[in-house]
C-alpha cells in the first residue's frame, strides 16, 4: 500500500493542494533537510506558531514561534537530528504511514487543517520512535495561493 498517495482527488483542488503542501512536500523537505522546498509555503507577514508541549491543558501551551524564522531554525534542528538517527526501516514510508491529514475545513479563503501523527519508526539499535501528536494548521489563500499563517502544534493525540 502506498502511504504517500494524496487522499484528495485533483477535482478537490484546494484540499489536494493543501495536502501536498503540508504532508507530501513537508515530509520530503524535512528528510532532505531542505527548507528551500517549503519556505514559499508561509505567509511571513502574519505567521506564528504555538507549541502545546504535548500537554492537554491549553494554559500550558506557549507562543514559541513568533515568526517563520524561529520556526525554521527549530525545524532544521529537528531535521538534522532525525537525519543523524539510523532507522531499521525506510523513514519516508514510516512518516507517511504515521501521518493522517484527512480533515481540512475550508471556508472562503481560510482553511484549518488537522494533521495527526500516530505510529512508530523502528530504529537500527532496536529502539522505537513513537510519533503521537497532532497539529492544527491555519492557512489563507493570498493572491490566489494557499499559505501557512500559523499553527498550534505538538498537541497530544488524542486530545481528550
Amino acid at each position: 500500500m502506498s502511504h504517500d498517495k494524496n487522499p484528495f482527488p485533483q477535482g478537490d483542488a484546494d484540499r489536494h493542494y493543501l495536502w501536498e503542501m503540508l504532508v507530501h512536500r513537508d515530509i520530503d523537505a524535512f528528510l532532505a533537510q531542505d527548507w528551500s522546498m517549503v519556505e514559499d509555503d508561509f505567509a511571513y507577514d502574519r505567521f506564528f506558531g504555538m507549541h502545546a508541549q504535548f500537554l492537554k491543558n491549553p494554559d500550558s501551551w506557549r507562543l514559541q514561534f513568533p515568526d517563520v524564522d524561529s520556526y525554521r531554525d527549530v525545524w532544521l534542528q529537528q531535521a538534522k537530528r532525525t537525519a543523524e538517527t539510523e532507522f531499521a526501516e525506510p523513514l519516508r514510508d514510516a512518516l507517511f504511514r504515521a501521518t493522517n491529514m484527512r480533515d481540512i475545513d475550508i471556508n472562503g479563503d481560510r482553511a484549518v487543517l488537522h494533521k495527526k501523527f500516530d505510529g512508530t519508526v523502528v530504529k537500527a539499535d532496536g529502539g522505537v520512535d513513537r510519533l503521537n501528536w497532532q497539529t492544527l494548521y491555519f492557512c489563507a489563500r493570498i493572491e490566489g495561493q494557499w499559505k501557512i499563517t500559523g499553527f498550534v502544534g505538538y498537541m497530544p493525540h488524542p486530545l481528550s
